[in-house]
């Protein structure tokens, strides 16, 4: 693909038309630059896979003019992907000191060298990478030190949010810097391109002061012992939940290794700096029950998060009776709610109390509903939007507030579009294929791989093994072998398997020589005969394997 000379390009690799997996990429004058490189999650349609990767290999094509990847914020679906994927760029990494000193830990706990250059960015400060010039702007969020960025360039200049709110108390970390973003206004700014999550909610976010406060009111009705689940990341929620505690005159105990990395991370940039000393997993048996807050992992369902084991009964040290509370202080990202649904049903049978953001006030979104947005367009002026971060309905949504608040022209992108800009429009003029891809065993592996896919099959429709002896002119030495997984229950197998061994038994009849002699000629048409009759049987179409064995002589 030929980018000419001046040209100022923009490309979503991921997070535009779905919510999570964020990557970006800009161009200017044969420069290029990465803004977040995150992760998605599986869910049951993706059976076997933990995390699901963008697909980057447009960007490992132009790495020889990548200036660096910039990190708006330490957020899974905005950094998660790193270091999976890094080694194939190989750029220095920049963002905010919090974003890095998290990122630091996740490295080593994948065990990469500590080579890889990462360096840190202030706010209000030019840094330039070649054509292009970057300023990170102060917001809030639900993490310490997120950013948006301000792209420069000669031909004008962009406005990129990252995730953000208006919060005018957000317990933990600064205020949105509304008056830098007012000047970026007022300087011009080519086009938006914006957080779309919360675009189909009315009125404003609340305010992190909202959550600390229902946190504080659920504890203090509780009579048992009190867990509460929240994202790892989220910082100022940690930070909350441990006022909530404190106020009811309770201690906490941690349990998860990603709550224990980011407050390990968030004390070492200056945040959670009076916090009390915890109790350790080992010990929260011992305290009484009417004294104790667990803060923990799992709030999508996760089943190697702490929750998860909590409720079925497999961790090694915190147990849960009849009678306690487990509050869930997040949102259900979607694709989530069976996993999500699957841990509350074990917990009520259990008789422990579910509280969610449905029954009192636990959690509030970090990032800005539809008057929040509203301001920020006020503030900003910008001649385009385009919306990011969300699925189609949301990005749909984003694009419809923008025209009502006078922007001259809305597009709505999708992942691989290539987007051009003037100083004051924005067009489509080419779109790069993208995949979806996986961790697996070291590798990075396609979603469609041949592999993925055969295991796709097998999970929802089964398998069948066949395996037949030969002569050298294709005559069947004995019966057929049939077995078969997950296909039928046990009482239709016998039926099932013998008539598949007449099938096959009746088709080698059939067939022609220039079909017997050829092994693989015999395969594919087993295998096509032994699905066909499968569909019509079961309405499946199982993995079939061929085995076919020829005797010499």
């Amino acid at each position: 693909m030929n980018f000419l000379k001046d040209e100022l390009i923009f490309v979503p690799l991921g997070g535009a038309g779905e919510i999570g997996m964020n990557v970006n990429l800009y161009h200017y004058k044969s420069d290029w630059l990465m803004i977040d490189l995150g992760i998605s999650f599986s869910d049951e349609t993706t059976p076997g896979v933990d995390i699901i990767l963008p697909d980057i290999r447009f960007a490992e094509e132009q790495k020889v003019n990548l200036r660096g990847i910039i990190l708006s914020h330490a957020h899974e679906d905005h950094f998660g992907a790193i270091p999976y994927l890094w080694d194939k760029l190989q750029v220095p990494i920049y963002g905010t000191a919090f974003t890095l000193a998290l990122l630091r830990r996740k490295l080593a706990e994948a065990k990469l060298p500590e080579k890889i250059p990462l360096h840190e960015i202030k706010y209000n400060v030019d840094y330039n990478f070649g054509a292009l010039t970057v300023e990170f702007v102060a917001l809030s969020h639900s993490i310490p030190d997120p950013a948006a960025l301000i792209i420069k360039t000669d031909k004008g200049q962009i406005l990129h949010t990252g995730d953000w709110k208006l919060d005018e108390t957000p317990m933990l970390g600064g205020k949105t810097d509304v008056a830098r973003l007012k000047q970026i206004g007022d300087e011009g700014v080519i086009a938006l391109i914006g957080d779309s999550t919360n675009a189909m909610v009315a009125g404003r976010t609340p305010s992190e002061a909202v959550a600390r406060k229902g946190l504080t009111d659920v504890i203090a009705n509780a009579q048992q012992t009190v867990a509460i689940t929240c994202f790892a990341s989220n910082v100022a929620r940690i930070d909350s939940i441990v006022a909530a505690a404190k106020a009811n005159n309770r201690h906490v105990c941690v349990v998860g290794r990603a709550l224990h990395r980011a407050i390990s991370a968030a004390r070492d940039t200056g945040y959670l700096k009076d916090l009390p000393d915890f109790v350790s997993e080992a010990d929260a048996g011992l305290m009484p029950r009417e004294n104790l807050v667990i803060i923990c992992t799992g709030s999508q369902g996760e089943a190697r998060a702490a929750l998860a084991k909590i409720a079925n009964g497999m961790h090694e040290n915190i147990k849960l009776n009849s009678g306690d509370t487990v509050i869930y202080s997040s949102r259900q990202i979607p694709g989530n709610e069976n996993a999500i649904a699957k841990v509350q049903n074990q917990l009520l049978r259990q008789k422990i109390k579910i509280v969610t953001d449905e029954d009192a006030p636990v959690h509030v979104s970090g990032h800005p509903a539809r008057d929040e947005l509203i301001d920020l367009y006020n503030l900003v002026r910008p001649k385009i939007a385009i919306p990011v971060h969300g699925t189609a309905r949301h990005l749909e949504a984003h694009a419809k507030l923008a025209v009502s608040c006078q922007v001259s022209q809305t597009l709505i992108p999708e992942n691989g579009d290539v987007i051009k800009f003037s100083s004051s429009n924005a067009n489509k003029v080419d779109s790069i294929q993208v995949s979806q891809f996986t961790h697996e065993s070291g590798n990075v592996v396609d979603l469609q791989s041949d592999m993925l896919r055969s295991r796709r099959q097998m999970l929802w429709n089964g398998s069948v093994s066949v395996s037949i002896l030969l002569d050298q002119m294709g005559g069947l030495m004995q019966a057929p072998a049939v077995s078969q997984d997950g296909v039928c229950i046990i009482e239709e197998e016998s039926d099932y398997l013998a008539d598949i061994s007449m099938l096959v038994d009746t088709q080698m009849e059939k067939a022609n020589t220039k079909i017997l002699i050829d092994d693989s000629a015999i395969e594919t048409m087993l295998i096509g005969k032994v699905k066909s009759a499968t569909k019509s049987r079961f309405r499946i179409r199982p993995k079939v394997h061929m085995h076919v064995i020829r005797i010499a002589g």
